[in-house]
């Protein structure tokens, strides 16, 4: 079995590489459609630039050559994990990245992780009460929260919680200048990152609570499941040790796939709380076109989720051991 699993993750990672070299290829011929670049940007600021000083930084940037030149430039310093230099802030894209990573995949894994666990026990509760009043309630409130805004959701829980209750932080990822360490530096993190996390996470509650109970629902009327009814095992014991082991194989697999949808919708929820990662940074470099930024980002956050999907994938093959074998 070890020997199985070893050479699934071998054959993952394998794929890995020309996935990721290909994503990048396509980010930097699409982000250099796009018009103006950080010459532009660094010669309006100055606000009295002339055109030869603005051509000046376009040779010193290396964007006045031709943008055969410039990819190859480029795949040739990724290959050897070089992201260059952010042209406005003139530090290392490694370095500006790697300050902002660890707050974005703090908020990633936590609503992903509320996400997962909320919406399977929901889901399931939902299911062993088909019909029933508890179930179209939670269908409801399920259809509710899906359809609700993601930036609306966050404004109107930093309203309640925060200005009218008062009892928790509306913004930012720590108390500033409060000097806190050890345990009390991540219970401040963590009483921060409850409203974000939450308005992030809430979203995808409401889809795997759906999958969960139709899943549920197919998995109910299988063959084994008439078995351990007949053998007299109760209702719980059939859904949470029998029938949800099944019935989590779709809900895994979306998990895996809504990975960079999570990463993207981070750059709002950061936005509106004020949390320091990686969509912050996202926004501000697509703001000034610095470009060698937000190629940066985006070839980090496709190794996020290309990771991300490994594990989803090893997940899958501890749930379905079969998968392993293919």
């Amino acid at each position: 079995m070890k020997k199985a699993t070893f050479q699934f993750v071998l054959r993952r990672l394998l794929q890995v590489v020309p996935v990721v070299l290909a994503i990048a290829a396509f980010n930097f011929l699409l982000l250099r459609m796009a018009p103006g670049d950080a010459a532009d940007i660094l010669a309006g600021q100055m606000g009295h630039a002339t055109v030869e000083f603005t051509e000046q930084l376009r040779r010193e940037f290396g964007l006045d050559r031709p943008l055969y030149q410039q990819f190859f430039i480029y795949m040739g310093k990724l290959l050897t994990l070089d992201l260059g230099m952010s042209h406005l802030q003139q530090t290392p894209v490694v370095d500006l990245i790697v300050d902002r990573l660890p707050a974005t995949l703090i908020l990633m894994v936590s609503a992903i992780l509320l996400a997962v666990i909320v919406g399977i026990c929901i889901g399931i509760a939902a299911a062993r009460r088909q019909g029933r009043l508890a179930d179209n309630l939670i269908s409801v409130a399920a259809l509710l929260v899906y359809a609700t805004p993601a930036f609306w959701l966050g404004l109107m829980l930093i309203v309640l919680f925060s200005i009218k209750l008062d009892i928790l932080p509306s913004g930012g990822m720590m108390q500033i200048g409060a000097g806190h360490e050890g345990l009390a530096h991540v219970l401040d993190v963590t009483w921060h990152l409850i409203l974000p996390a939450t308005t992030l996470g809430l979203f995808y509650v409401a889809i795997y609570t759906r999958l969960m109970r139709a899943s549920m629902l197919e998995v109910y009327g299988l063959d084994f499941i008439v078995t351990a009814r007949a053998k007299g095992l109760s209702e719980g014991v059939i859904a949470w040790t029998h029938a949800m082991r099944n019935a989590l194989l779709p809900v895994v697999t979306l998990a895996g796939v809504q990975i960079g949808h999570l990463l993207g919708g981070s750059v709002l929820v950061e936005t509106v709380f004020g949390w320091p990662g990686l969509g912050r940074l996202v926004f501000d470099a697509l703001l000034q076109r610095d470009l060698n930024l937000l190629l940066g980002i985006l070839f980090i956050s496709s190794v996020v989720v290309v990771i991300a999907n490994l594990v989803v994938d090893l997940v899958y093959g501890l749930l379905d051991p079969r998968i392993v074998h293919r």
